[in-house]
């Protein structure tokens, strides 16, 4: 088994990533109490409950099953979870366990943090989105109407357990959609990735098991590093959002209906490229070899049509890298080298939306 460590002194914690790793055992050990609240979603719990309920034999184990969507990633969902722990009277010692994609992980993650003000919480990401990105570093939240991932707060489970196994049982538009976040890895702060990833891509997509436990490995390695550095967000972290600010204002504007996360990602990460190659940073054939590795996992390149750019622009302007009324963006220099920045012209962002919102106007 494959195993990193995400250091931040006494709240650091495993990752492990493994065929076969939500039978091995592992999750056993995490679990500090007798009490444990396990949440899923309707989709994953008929593939994989019963395999990690065995390791939790002896415990007092609640299930609770949550509706599998984004749309339902709330405040009134999250409640659910309280209620649960509630009334099965758990106390300060309980586990709570994600099993799940990303909503699953980010809405148990935040209950967690809440719950008697901070209950121990595991990862087990059944997505490779979740997998690669946001079971690790801590980040929990639920969306408002007005805006993604608004209400939340940082922090870390007690360990993350990856089972390469389970994504066999992944549609192909959810695996593509956790390329997305694969793909960004290369392009923030790993060009020898982005290169492997050029290679690699092909057998990456038809998910041989060795190419993606080590594309699994690596973009672990690369968000440990990072969170590790940076766990609150207070600098470099927020590269981790490259195309998440032009990202997360598309999927606001559709109501969270058109585009799964990872597409409206992947749809921001090449507006990024677009708009570093307008002020001159990013080379016009790196663009274009971006646009083309996006597009060879199945993935969109441009917003959907009902996406206009004062829609666009209103919820940009209420992104959380908005600081003292500047908007941030992750921007980039190269490939393998990204900048979070609010120096640049304010007409280039309206000329890049123009470009590539004019259709919802």
């Amino acid at each position: 088994m494959r195993t990193l460590q995400v250091s931040l002194a006494d709240r650091s914690y495993p990752i492990y990533i493994d065929r076969g790793a939500l039978s091995a055992g592992v999750l056993r050990q995490h679990v500090r109490a007798s009490q444990v609240l396990l949440v899923t979603n309707e989709t994953v719990a008929p593939l994989y409950l019963d395999v990690l309920m065995k390791n939790l034999e002896g415990l007092q184990v609640d299930v609770l099953q949550l509706p599998d969507g984004e749309k339902f990633k709330t405040l009134a969902v999250l409640e659910s979870i309280f209620d649960q722990l509630l009334e099965k009277k758990h106390s300060r010692t309980t586990t709570l366990i994600a099993l799940g994609g990303g909503v699953v992980g980010d809405m148990v993650g935040f209950a967690a943090a809440c719950y008697q003000r901070g209950v121990d919480f595991i990862q087990v990401p059944t997505t490779l989105l979740a997998q690669v990105d946001s079971s690790v570093g801590g980040k929990t939240a639920v969306n408002h109407p007005r805006g993604k991932n608004m209400i939340g707060a940082f922090y870390q489970p007690k360990a993350v357990i990856i089972d390469v196994d389970v994504l066999s049982s992944l549609p192909s538009r959810e695996f593509a959609a956790g390329v997305a976040e694969v793909i960004k890895y290369g392009l923030i702060r790993d060009v020898d990735f982005y290169h492997w990833l050029q290679a690699n891509l092909d057998a990456l997509m038809a998910r041989d098991p060795d190419v993606l436990a080590e594309a699994i490995l690596r973009s672990c390695q690369n968000k440990a590093e990072v969170v590790a550095a940076d766990e609150t967000e207070q600098g470099n972290r927020a590269l981790l959002n490259l195309g998440h600010t032009f990202g997360h204002a598309i999927e606001t504007a559709t109501g969270y209906t058109e585009l799964l996360h990872g597409e409206a990602v992947a749809v921001g990460m090449v507006m990024a490229a677009e708009m570093s190659a307008d002020l001159g940073w990013l080379a016009r054939k790196d663009v274009d070899a971006i646009r083309t590795l996006i597009g060879r996992a199945g993935l969109p390149v441009a917003p959907p049509p009902s996406v206009s750019v004062s829609r666009c622009r209103e919820l940009m302007s209420l992104d959380k890298k908005v600081h003292d009324g500047a908007l941030r963006l992750v921007l980039m220099r190269a490939i393998g080298e990204s900048i979070v920045t609010a120096d640049y012209p304010p007409e280039a962002l309206n000329t890049l939306l123009a470009r590539c919102c004019a259709a919802g106007e």
